[in-house]
């Protein structure tokens, strides 16, 4: 695990690496922003601060392996830990970033299962991940096959099992959660100059608009929903008041005394 992690890290450092992750960051950035609560972590990949904009009061950033846990300092609550197996409770976490975690995991349905298990009702997950369907992706295989061959050099890290999109959101689904919003990024081409990526530039408004699914990165957040649970609305108070004031029969006609002595008489 760690040589995977290692070999990430450096990619990062790369051009299309550092394009990559400045996109995701602002994915993170926006997203985690309005998510309430108390208890929120991260898993791996402590190059992208996943949990930066987010206010929750305890933030604790998860690595699998010790070196890795120097490279964020000033993050306080780092964790080194099995993702397969966290040292939280059950329901006990309103959100768990997965930032390339699933696909650099040796076991990515353990982690799921385990995020699962840790996050509270109505908790969310956020995750990204590099698209195989993609430019990036069609690079990669080209490049396992000319290294079955006996030259050419990978455009990705090594490490790990690209996961779809499609692939990804059926896990969810087994595991009841529902998918809340999902998006591709980073349209332009699998290129290691910078030069080119920046000429590259109007691709990236370009692919969401003509071919959205084919980025080389998606992300997507999801909700844990629970069966037979049902969340009250912010006016129960006021709907139970209304339930029990009195209501008035229909038909009964309300008569004073004065007006029943006149008919006696």
């Amino acid at each position: 695990m760690s040589g995977q992690i290692i070999d990430l890290h450096k990619w990062f450092e790369t051009p299309p690496g550092r394009y990559l992750l400045a996109w995701e960051q602002a994915q993170f950035d926006h997203a985690v922003a309005d998510i309430f609560g108390y208890h929120a972590l991260q898993l791996g990949v402590p190059e992208i601060e996943g949990l930066r904009t987010n206010r929750m009061p305890h933030r604790w950033l998860a690595v699998a392996d010790p070196a890795q846990a120097n490279l964020r300092p000033r993050l306080r609550g780092s964790l080194i830990t099995d993702f397969a197996a966290l040292p939280f409770s059950a329901n006990s976490l309103d959100l768990v970033v997965l930032p390339h975690s699933l696909e650099l995991s040796a076991d990515p349905h353990a982690t799921l299962r385990e995020v699962e298990r840790v996050l509270v009702p109505e908790g969310r997950v956020v995750i990204c991940g590099l698209n195989p369907s993609s430019l990036w992706g069609m690079r990669q295989r080209r490049a396992h096959l000319y290294r079955h061959l006996g030259f050419g050099q990978l455009f990705l890290p090594e490490a790990g099992e690209f996961i779809g999109f499609r692939r990804m959101r059926d896990w969810l689904r087994l595991l009841s959660f529902e998918v809340e919003s999902g998006r591709f990024g980073a349209y332009r081409p699998a290129v290691n100059s910078e030069t080119w990526l920046e000429r590259c530039r109007w691709m990236d408004t370009a692919g969401e608009r003509w071919w959205p699914i084919f980025g080389a990165v998606y992300f997507l957040v999801a909700v844990k929903r629970v069966r037979g649970m049902r969340l009250l609305s912010a006016d129960w108070r006021r709907a139970s008041a209304r339930a029990t004031a009195p209501v008035p029969i229909a038909g009964k006609v309300h008569r004073s005394p004065s007006s029943k002595n006149e008919r006696s008489i």
